[in-house]
């Protein structure tokens, strides 16, 4: 079999025979081939020496091996030992070896240390949760240059209505400035995806907003059950009335505030909704600023939320 031999800008990586490896698409294994892509999202990272940069599934090290000369130190994440071995094989001997730390593990339950920016060609189907994780790391990392399924990207950066526009949207903007600074094509992989693929730069907003995440996405959750549906329609819902009353009663045994003995929680809803003037709006159309004003009229009367 014939080796195939991929080297640096310095060149003074080793050959090394992998085309023998056969890649696991359970694991979201499309390794990304072409340098051209690879030197693009690295250039968009605008690396300094000084950085410590993460990057998650390195596969077999096309990109780690162009990172590692222009930074302090590359901490990578990878699930699969036998890609391991083939990383460590790439650095064996160079000058450069020192400058690599391998996390072996999944990324979703990894401590990842800390690091200055990110790069990564991520498995599609851990997309959502991944970019959540980084989002929550601390302390604030510069950027993350990520590749995701072209169709997520755009949910990413999607505006009030637009037809992708959903929780991911809002949740992703609230946290961050994301942009789409690059498109892929599947030909660019190896075992080419069925699907086409674009490159993100996320930027965290720091300090992020300052209210409860977890109750945010709670009442998120809820307003995109129907995004078509007005905000009154999706709360007249039995089950969304029935957890409201729940979270408000343990709300007020916590605060010992006296339920009234009429306490009628439809009417209580419709009063809020009706007073801050979102009962006939459309989550598909309410930007950032009006589910903070929709979050706080709830809170002020007591209501919360809970995934």
């Amino acid at each position: 079999m014939p080796k195939v031999k991929e080297k640096s800008s310095s060149g003074r990586f080793a050959s090394q025979q992998r085309q023998s490896i056969v890649f696991n698409k359970d694991l979201g294994q499309h390794i990304l081939k072409n340098p051209l892509v690879i030197d693009n999202m690295i250039e968009k990272a605008a690396l300094r020496p000084t950085d410590v940069v993460l990057e998650i599934g390195p596969g077999t090290g096309n990109m780690t091996v162009k990172i590692l000369p222009n930074v302090k130190k590359l901490v990578v994440c990878e699930i699969d030992i036998r890609l391991v071995g083939e990383l460590e094989k790439r650095v064996q001997g160079t000058p450069y070896k020192s400058k690599l730390d391998i996390l072996i593990g999944d990324a979703l339950v990894t401590k990842f240390p800390f690091f200055d920016v990110c790069l990564a060609n991520i498995p599609y189907q851990i997309s959502s949760p991944l970019v959540f994780k980084l989002l929550a790391h601390r302390p604030y990392f510069r950027c993350a240059i990520l590749m995701f399924q072209r169709e997520f990207a755009q949910r990413m950066v999607a505006k009030p209505g637009d037809k992708l526009y959903c929780r991911l949207s809002v949740n992703t903007q609230l946290l961050s400035r994301v942009d789409i600074i690059m498109k892929v094509s599947k030909n660019n992989f190896k075992p080419p995806p069925k699907v086409e693929s674009s490159v993100v730069r996320i930027e965290p907003i720091n300090p992020p907003p300052a209210i409860d995440l977890k109750e945010w996405d709670g009442m998120l959750r809820l307003a995109f059950l129907r995004k078509n549906k007005t905000i009154g329609a999706i709360f007249h819902q039995k089950s969304v009335l029935e957890l409201m009353e729940t979270n408000y009663k343990v709300y007020c045994s916590l605060k010992n505030i006296k339920i009234e003995d009429k306490f009628d929680i439809k009417e209580k809803i419709e009063s809020i909704l009706n007073e801050s003037g979102f009962a006939d709006s459309r989550a598909r159309t309410m930007d950032i600023d009006s589910f903070l004003t929709l979050l706080c009229a709830f809170n002020s009367k007591g209501f919360h939320f809970v995934k």
